[in-house]
């Protein structure tokens, strides 16, 4: 499980609500990113953010077929390629803006009898 505590330099440059709002693949892309320097087994990735080792097994998955994680079985790191993670982290900022603007989407809501299944 996770010591409950962080880098003060991280506490004091974090906004007021930066530790709450972040959801697990957030937690993972940032701890992976901030520990470049090394290769994580999920179940190691998983005990220093508190989170299930099958659920972060899962979001590494999908992060890998992004492509903003390496894997050579069983070690995770984050991708070498910094112009697709920069892309990502600026996307994923438009993103939280247009939720703070319009709302979050609720597909679910949105969905019509005439559009099809995107995969």
């Amino acid at each position: 499980m996770s010591s409950g505590t962080i880098d003060i330099d991280e506490f004091e440059n974090a906004d007021d609500d930066e530790f709450e709002t972040r959801n697990d693949t957030e937690r993972i892309v940032s701890f992976l990113d901030e520990n470049d320097d090394r290769a994580w087994k999920a179940a190691t990735v998983a005990e220093r953010l508190g989170l299930e080792k099958d659920a972060v097994s899962a979001i590494l998955s999908r992060l890998k077929g992004r492509g903003l994680v390496r894997h050579k079985s069983p070690y995770w790191a984050i991708t070498d390629d910094e112009d697709r993670l920069r892309a990502a982290y600026r996307l994923h900022r438009h993103h939280e803006a247009a939720d703070e603007k319009y709302g979050e989407e609720r597909l679910e809501e949105l969905r019509t009898d005439e559009m099809e299944e995107v995969r």
